[in-house]
């Protein structure tokens, strides 16, 4: 879908994307504040970012309770939904063109008029308590918190936020919102017809009854090397496991597509060097592998689920196919087929008003950059593989890593797997 691009910096602070889309018969809406886990004021509570997010919905200055607001919100098909992460605390909407500034106020009384009731408290709290125990029974998600402990990022783990949750009060729920919640720390995409409608939204957005405050600090971690984690359970029937590699700087633009070409190359088809091959010889159904960049650092993961007894064939071709990269055996073929297929799915990723405020919003909360959307095919047939191959040695040479597993067995078969990973960075 064809579309303009306009940053604002709003008299109270706030800075944003106003994405124009002609003809667009849908609105979405996304708000961010530098308000997660990171911003809290202790470890010992530490739910209380995710607790505030879970009440957002709940009564407001019009609405008595949440029932209310939400059946008030969605009676014409709107959806609206919030997150929270170690960093961020995000809202989104998506409405049809028709009512699009019914669902700009309801979004502006949850976000700027919540009431924080004792009732809701103690009803979310259930509700995050419900939603952290499912998730010990993801083994994905048991890896990553793990991961970023061993690398030295000080998140929680699951376990470990349950304890916190019976310290959450409503005193902490309301300081967290007043220091979080500040125009100056509030990041917005806006996607949708807005001809016409600049102006309106610009004074309503500059009215919101949110004080200035300020714009919170950015997260910077050092990490280091790490030991591998072995995360044993009982009812794993194969080893989920992750290898995470980070380096100390963020990348540029040119850095994140060769890495994403290359990992196409390694892991995205049926025909990739690493999946592929498994595939082939049925060591594995199924593995990934991305990068991702902010915050002063960039990280590049693999990952997947492997059965025990194939699990150190599988690492010998990733092995195998790592040591290929840094010897430059990535042929022109291989190279010119995934700048294609990045061609192909830049055409697709446009294809409707949400998608299109997607593509801004993460690089525009995170990184605070506006991505130079209509100039991506120029940079993909830009691109070359000597950049990636650098990028591979650069993280190699680092020798910041980690290897973690959840699995129903000992730790001398992860230490054996660990050892053979080891042997990149030698």
């Amino acid at each position: 879908m064809e579309h303009n691009v306009e940053e604002i910096t709003l008299t109270n602070g706030a800075r944003g994307l106003l994405i124009d889309i002609p003809g667009a018969t849908v609105m979405s809406f996304r708000y961010h504040f530098r308000a997660g886990h990171f911003y809290g004021d202790s470890d010992d509570t530490y739910e209380t970012a995710h607790i505030m997010e879970h009440m957002a919905f709940g009564a407001n200055a019009r609405f008595a309770d949440g029932n209310a607001y939400e059946q008030e919100f969605t009676k014409n098909g709107a959806y609206h939904n919030a997150y929270t992460s170690d960093i961020s605390m995000s809202y989104e909407a998506i409405c049809a063109d028709f009512e699009w500034d019914r669902i700009f106020d309801l979004q502006r009384m949850a976000i700027c008029t919540p009431r924080f009731l004792p009732r809701e408290l103690a009803a979310e709290k259930g509700n995050v308590k419900s939603e952290l125990t499912g998730y010990l029974n993801n083994h994905s998600r048991l890896l990553w918190p793990r991961i970023q402990r061993a690398l030295g990022d000080p998140v929680l783990t699951y376990n470990q936020r349950l304890k916190t949750i019976a310290n959450v009060t409503l005193k902490d729920v309301k300081e967290h919102y007043r220091k979080t919640h500040t125009t100056s720390n509030m990041r917005f995409v806006i996607a949708g017809k807005l001809s016409g409608r600049k102006q309106q939204l610009i004074r309503e957005l500059e009215a919101w009854p949110l004080p200035k405050g300020e714009r919170l600090p950015r997260k910077i971690v050092h990490f280091k090397k790490a030991r591998p984690v072995f995360i044993q359970r009982k009812d794993a029937s194969n080893i989920t496991f992750a290898l995470s590699m980070t380096i100390p700087r963020e990348l540029s633009l040119e850095e994140g597509d060769s890495l994403a070409f290359l990992n196409h190359i390694l892991t995205n088809t049926m025909s990739s060097r690493i999946f592929g091959a498994a595939r082939k010889k049925g060591l594995a159904y199924g593995m990934w592998s991305g990068a991702e960049s902010g915050m002063g650092s960039a990280t590049w993961d693999f990952g997947g689920q492997v059965n025990s007894e194939t699990s150190s064939q599988l690492f010998d071709i990733i092995v195998r196919e790592m040591s290929n990269v840094l010897k430059g055996k990535i042929t022109e073929d291989e190279w010119e087929a995934a700048k294609t297929y990045y061609l192909g799915r830049y055409q697709m990723g446009a294809q409707t008003v949400s998608a299109i405020n997607n593509i801004y919003a993460d690089m525009y909360f995170y990184r605070d950059m506006v991505l130079p959307y209509k100039e991506a095919p120029q940079m993909i047939r830009q691109a070359r593989k000597e950049e990636a191959e650098r990028m591979t040695r650069e993280f190699i040479q680092q020798d910041t890593w980690v290897l973690a597993a959840v699995m129903n067995g000992g730790r001398d078969h992860l230490k054996a797997l660990n050892d053979k990973i080891e042997r990149l960075f030698i």
